[in-house]
């Protein structure tokens, strides 16, 4: 068995661990990063790059036809082989070599296998040849191997080799009915994804749709979905499950049938621990790695969990962010330096607690961060909640004929910020920075009046929430 004894081990190439390791190895250590599968990981792949290249051209095609002049211009259907030999190039024909490439250039070293704990520090990874290596870390581990689906228990669905996300992701061909079990941000955008591309969808959820945001969200994206041809079935249960010749067959609870071509299970994920030997550490295999803010395990000096792993934030972007804290932690500790783990610090991914951007690329796009109405009542906070129809104003006028959406503030009265934002309509993601930017910052309501959003745009929204609280100062102040 080779042996090796280096600073820094990162589990998992993803975008998370590649962060991680850049971060250490800018702060002077000595870092190798270990993946079994593809260096970019599941974003790069399957999951985030691929379903909005899917999405993509129905939200291109939806934009123009909302647009008289360029409606008269779209005479076609969507072809879905061109939209998959898109979804290719954008991901590399899965080819790691450019990720490969930037980690050479960054300086980090790469070892190819799958990774397991033989103690503290020590690590075995094998290669798919079968060599065997042995890593110890002087300073620190973090494991950053992301999630994987869990399959419900429903007897007789494994045995229909469901669809997973990725599977979703990454086929060639359009099934002629698919039906997609669950509810969540998965779940809705490949609806909207593979109805655009031809099937006929039916959306079983055992819930609402889009958990945990704005009721208004979840209303707008179903009626989208059902205009699109999608039969949405909310508050449902599958109970069972077979094949019957071409088509899987789902028993619901209510005695009800749903035949398909393809099913496809986005139930949700946990954190991918199965198979990392954590049991050699005291820790739970199959469950999330808690951490604090550092991204550090509780109770250890050296072992850290970033990203999907933890549990904490499900997304991209907030993982890169808690790796970019999790790096610097660990340079900064092994180098006795000290540590700003106070709320906001260096050191820490305090945002991960309440200012969490997400964009859900369905028809119409939602964009959201920080609390909901519902959560920050649930928090105890004294709020007003301020909701506008986009489609008063002028940039909406201009952007498409016919256009829908709808917009929330959340207000933190004692304190004057902005604590939550919500906005649903075509392309509302590009509005949401604005939002992150004044919850993180906690800007003042007095100070946004200065904040002069640029006419004819859809942002003048913020315009129109500060007049609904009324001008400091002026006889047009709202009252509480």
């Amino acid at each position: 068995m080779n042996a090796r004894e280096v600073d820094v081990v990162v589990i998992g190439a993803g975008a998370v661990g590649e962060n991680v390791a850049d971060r250490t190895v800018q702060g002077g250590l000595e870092t190798v990063i270990v993946e079994e599968e593809l260096v970019g990981g599941e974003c790069s792949y399957w999951a985030c790059m691929p379903s909005k290249a899917l999405l993509r051209p129905g939200a291109a095609v939806r934009a123009a036809q909302a647009v008289g002049g360029a409606a008269e211009a779209v005479t076609g259907e969507i072809d879905a082989q061109a939209v998959f030999r898109r979804r290719d190039r954008i991901t590399h024909d899965r080819s790691d070599d450019s990720q490969v490439e930037w980690l050479d250039g960054a300086g980090i070293a790469l070892l190819r296998g799958h990774a397991r704990f033989t103690g503290p520090r020590r690590l075995t990874v094998t290669a798919s040849d079968g060599t065997v290596t042995e890593l110890v870390a002087r300073h620190a581990v973090a494991v950053c191997t992301g999630s994987v689906p869990v399959l419900p228990d429903v007897p007789g669905l494994a045995e229909l080799e469901p669809w997973t996300t990725r599977d979703a992701t990454s086929a060639s061909e359009v099934p002629a009915t698919l039906a997609v079990l669950g509810g969540g941000v998965a779940g809705c955008e490949l609806a909207t994804a593979y109805a655009n591309l031809g099937s006929r969808v039916t959306l079983i959820a055992r819930h609402g749709l889009l958990g945990g945001m704005e009721p208004f969200a979840s209303e707008l994206v179903r009626e989208s979905l059902e205009a699109t041809g999608v039969r949405v079935m909310t508050d449902t249960d599958v109970v069972q499950a077979h094949r019957a010749e071409q088509n899987a067959v789902l028993t619901l609870g209510d005695g009800g049938r749903v035949l398909a071509e393809r099913v496809l299970v986005a139930t949700g994920r946990v954190g991918r621990t199965h198979d990392l030997g954590l049991e050699e550490l005291g820790l739970v295999a199959g469950t999330g790695i808690d951490v604090d803010d550092t991204m550090r395990v509780p109770g250890s000096d050296w072992l850290y969990a970033v990203g999907d792993v933890n549990g904490r934030v499900k997304l991209t972007h907030q993982g890169k962010y808690q790796a970019r804290a999790a790096g610097d932690a660990i340079a900064a500790r092994a180098a006795g330096r000290p540590v700003d783990d106070a709320p906001w610090g260096a050191h820490v991914a305090t945002a991960d607690h309440s200012a969490v951007p997400q964009v859900t690329f369905t028809d119409p796009e939602i964009a959201s961060v920080g609390l909901t109405a519902s959560a920050a009542e649930q928090a105890g906070l004294r709020t007003r909640v301020l909701d506008y129809d986009l489609s008063w104003l002028a940039g909406a006028t201009v952007y498409a004929d016919d256009y829908r959406g709808q917009a929330r503030a959340v207000i933190d009265l004692d304190r004057n910020v902005l604590v939550g934002a919500t906005f649903a309509g075509p392309d509302v993601g590009e509005l949401l920075q604005a939002a992150t930017i004044a919850i993180v910052g906690e800007v003042s309501i007095d100070r946004l009046w200065h904040a002069v959003p640029a006419y004819p745009t859809v942002n003048e929204v913020w315009l129109r929430w500060l007049e609904a609280l009324g001008r400091p100062g002026s006889q047009t102040e709202s009252p509480e």
